[in-house]
């Protein structure tokens, strides 16, 4: 490299730029996000400056995927919309833009067209002085967190940290504060907590941002299913009502509403909408997802009928298998669409495509996701102990569950299968060490060290030369004393 493509490098380096972000493929789905950020374009989505954002993020995407004379396309159509939409304050929000063309230019070989970028961002960051050399303006970290959000979960925490210092700056910011309202939202559904707070930080934030935007149907219908988690379902019916009278048709919207109306066990109205849905994004491996649950929650429906009709299970089966089976086609890193679709197929009998899928999903897993992890495991244990008939794996797979935070649906749900195993053990032979030692560990997991102690005392009568019951009964006896 020359001295002089080596000194722009340098240069290009202290640009605030997805291309200096730090975003790493291994995180990403590109051809999910690449369909996604297609529908969100051709349907128009979002508030103010959305679609210029979209157009930015599809070109990132495209320079990823190699397509780098697209990325140059897209990223002038994005300019484009952000001088449409913000007229005379676009400069600020183009920073980031004329940093990334810096980069394309450098990347195709056309250092003069990077350098004048390069110099671009100069001249906007010398009309607008952000107070200190390593200031950030409000309208790049809001650039930011949207491209945190939008481009993987593993990122939500950081999007999480950009939307709160463009805040800090802009305190009324609408934009920033549904960006926020959104990442937060998205982080507690994640983690899955087995009841939600009315005060969580999600629905106080989606309440914040509603009062700035009163309007803002999809904010609506996030804090709809935050409210129906706290049992506010009165608040949650009008929210619904309003919603869908403002913005009918966005998939959003249909969406979150549907989820709402499945939790509500209004299945036919949740089907209806998410059809509808289907119609605008035929592509969203969301709403497969969504439709699957349904035709799954028809199905346990029909088996807790005495009799009941075994062909029906079969029909609201296969119906899931069909949306599950489209869901991981559209995207290839759903773990749990992979595992949902795994559980069907040991249903079916289908044990080697069941386990194909469990291993497809454990590829995918984040193990920074405990969430996502507690699930997986959950229903894999499932899997051994119901379908597979290997009860020393599902065991396996229950403590894996059992010892991740937070304490989640199926986090008790792994916790009260080792309990049940634990005690259907004991009771054909009650000097089952192992049986003693799971008790232990779920009574440890549970916080419950006392009672955790005396489990593991009565493994290790059984299992006197077990070093792991005397290594977690000294660790125990050390934390009571």
């Amino acid at each position: 490299m020359s001295d002089c493509c080596s000194a722009l490098s340098m240069q290009l380096q202290q640009l605030q730029s997805r291309f200096t972000w730090d975003l790493k493929t291994e995180d990403m789905d590109l051809e999910n996000l690449s369909t996604r950020l297609q529908d969100h374009i051709e349907l128009k989505l979002g508030q103010r400056g959305a679609l210029a954002r979209s157009y930015s993020f599809l070109a990132y995407v495209r320079y990823l995927q190699g397509r780098t004379e697209e990325a140059e396309s897209l990223l002038s159509q994005s300019e484009e919309k952000t001088r449409e939409y913000y007229h005379e304050e676009s400069e600020l929000r183009l920073i980031v833009m004329y940093g990334d063309l810096a980069w394309l230019k450098y990347h195709r070989g056309d250092y003069t067209q990077s350098q004048n970028y390069y110099k671009r961002v100069q001249d906007v960051l010398l009309k607008f002085p952000a107070g200190s050399t390593t200031a950030l303006h409000p309208e790049v970290f809001g650039e930011k967190a949207w491209t945190y959000l939008k481009f993987s979960r593993s990122y939500y925490h950081k999007a999480v940290d950009c939307f709160r210092r463009a805040l800090e700056l802009q305190p009324d910011d609408s934009e920033w504060n549904a960006g926020l309202a959104i990442s937060l939202y998205r982080i507690e559904s994640d983690a899955k907590q087995s009841q939600d707070s009315e005060e969580s930080p999600a629905t106080n934030q989606l309440r914040r941002a509603l009062d700035i935007n009163p309007d803002d149907a999809v904010l609506m219908s996030m804090l709809v299913l935050k409210l129906a988690g706290s049992q506010n379902h009165q608040e949650a019916e009008g929210l619904v009502e309003r919603a869908l009278k403002l913005d009918p048709d966005n998939p959003h919207v249909t969406r979150y509403i549907a989820k709402y109306f499945r939790h509500q066990g209004e299945v036919e109205r949740s089907i209806d909408l998410l059809k509808q849905g289907l119609k605008r994004t035929s592509q969203s491996a969301f709403i497969h997802h969504q439709l699957a649950l349904c035709y799954l929650k028809k199905k346990t429906a029909e088996q807790s009928r005495k009799p009941f009709n075994n062909q029906k299970v079969k029909q609201w089966r296969h119906q899931s298998i069909q949306h599950l089976e489209e869901a991981v086609k559209i995207k290839a890193s759903f773990v749990l669409a992979l595992v949902d679709l795994a559980l069907l197929y040991g249903e079916e009998k289908n044990l080697s495509r069941a386990e194909e899928l469990f291993q497809l999903g454990l590829q995918k897993l984040s193990e920074s996701d405990n969430g996502i992890c507690q699930i997986f495991h959950q229903r894999y244990g499932d899997f051994h102990l119901y379908h597979n008939r290997k009860e020393e794996k599902a065991i396996d797979h229950y403590t894996q569950g059992v010892l991740l935070p937070p304490r989640t649906w199926e986090w008790k749900l792994c916790a009260k299968k080792l309990k049940r195993i634990a005690e259907q053990r004991l009771s054909t032979d009650e000097n089952n060490g192992q049986a003693y030692g799971l008790l232990g560990l779920v009574a440890k997991a549970e916080g419950n060290k006392k009672k955790a102690a005396e489990f593991y005392e009565k493994a290790l009568d059984c299992d006197k030369d077990n070093d792991t019951y005397l290594s977690e009964l000294c660790e125990l006896r050390m934390e009571l004393q």
